[in-house]
């Protein structure tokens, strides 16, 4: 028995340190590597590298940079990350597009230093022109060592491969996937992701969409609502609120894969009921609805948009320039009464402006920015098509269009082609 219990004690002692000697990982499993750290960032190396801020954060993929005028002449660009393609949080919402979008968020606000290197020796754009494809470092607070954001989104399952292979770190790209999807990691852990919203869409008035937008942000709702103006892939859908007097709308992202069927639905002048994601567009400053979907063989889908009418006007509400950039309103809500800026209430909304001076055109592309003023108030009028500054400059004009935000400041999209017209004098 003496013997027996003996080595019954020394079987205990070697399997503790055969315990002891396993990886920190687990039984069999391999402890993670950092890879974002592993290889470094070389100084030295024939790529091109700048110190940028932060312009904009628009998903987990892209951000838009403060640059010097000799990286991009316009002092900022729009930033593709290589390798990755994080899940949509903009046009539309994918499982795990926020959270990807919160992590480079995160990693860049914190940062004490943001580098951006190209792939070779010179700053390279994507297929449309648009975006600089680049690998993004950044030095965390207090830290000596950049770390690659790329390779980061790549081993916390964050991202899926894009042509990650082929470029300068493609080994170390690999290697992160595979660990991110060994360990089962983000969109790789067969989870469901808790920053996406699975049930059915929640039935909601515009009024309650525009007033209380951060209670339904990233969920999906269902509201109705007159289509006014298609612009920028985007439409903007509204209506008239009967105990308030006032008009509430939302701008609608239907970006580049809705069917023919689908975008009769949103043709300017119907009613429809729409159905989809409310967001925060960061780029753009504002809370938009998107993720539309129209199944043609089902027309009958609750999550699908749809027609309910046809031949609607937009509403173009008369307001005073002052009032909308300085003026508030008192909107009863169940329990109180809550003041709201008449401008924030008006974005995304039909209305009409009397008495403006015009005190410049610029060209804008194939757009013209007419800079109005009115008793030393000043708003800015997109118009849709060029116009001769010589006949335009110092007149006095009507304007009906759309509220809606450039820069953080209101402006008006004026509808074509009877959005502007010159007061008699």
């Amino acid at each position: 028995m003496k013997n027996r219990a003996e080595r019954a004690v020394l079987l205990a002692l070697v399997c503790a340190l055969l315990l002891a000697a396993w990886p920190v990982g687990g039984l069999g499993e391999a402890a993670a590597a950092d890879y974002a750290a592993a290889i470094g960032l070389d100084m030295n190396s024939e790529t091109v590298k700048a110190e940028v801020t932060v312009k904009t954060f628009v998903d987990g993929d892209t951000t838009h940079f403060f640059v010097s005028s000799d990286v991009a002449a316009e002092g900022a660009l729009s930033a593709r990350y290589l390798a990755v393609n994080t899940p949509e949080s903009t046009g539309k919402i994918e499982e795990y597009g926020k959270a990807a979008s919160r992590f480079t968020r995160e990693k860049l606000e914190s940062a004490d230093s943001i580098l951006i290197e190209s792939d070779d020796g010179q700053w390279n754009r994507d297929s449309n022109g648009t975006r600089y494809l680049v690998w993004v470092w950044y030095r965390p607070a207090g830290e000596t060592a950049y770390r690659n954001l790329n390779i980061e989104l790549l081993q916390t399952g964050l991202a899926k491969a894009n042509s990650s292979a082929q470029n300068r770190y493609g080994e170390t790209c690999m290697a992160a996937i595979a660990q991110a999807k060994s360990q089962k990691l983000g969109i790789y852990s067969g989870q469901r992701d808790p920053d996406f919203y699975y049930g059915d869409a929640i039935e909601l008035t515009l009024k309650e969409l525009r007033l209380h937008p951060e209670q339904y942000e990233n969920k999906k709702v269902a509201c109705e609502g007159v289509i006014t103006m298609n612009s920028g892939n985007s439409v903007y859908v509204e209506t008239l609120d009967p105990e308030t007097g006032l008009c509430f709308g939302m701008p609608v992202y239907y970006g580049f894969n809705l069917s023919g069927g689908g975008m009769e639905v949103l043709h300017v002048g119907n009613k429809a009921r729409i159905v989809g994601t409310l967001q925060f567009y960061e780029a753009g400053g504002e809370y938009q609805l998107s993720g539309l979907t129209y199944r043609m063989m089902k027309p009958d889908d609750p999550g699908n948009i749809r027609k309910l009418g046809e031949g609607f006007a937009p509403v173009c509400a008369e307001i005073d320039l002052d009032e909308l950039l300085n003026g508030s309103v008192q909107i009863s809500g169940e329990d109180d009464v809550a003041s709201y800026d008449r401008g924030l209430v008006a974005l995304a909304t039909s209305v009409t402006l009397d008495g403006l001076t015009v005190e410049k055109v610029t060209a804008d592309g194939n757009s013209a920015i007419l800079s109005c003023v009115s008793a030393g108030n000043g708003i800015a009028v997109l118009a849709s098509g060029p116009l001769p500054a010589d006949e335009w400059t110092g007149r006095v004009i009507s304007v009906r269009g759309v509220v809606t935000l450039r820069d953080g400041q209101y402006q008006i999209k004026a509808f074509t082609p009877d959005g502007l017209a010159i007061l008699p004098e």
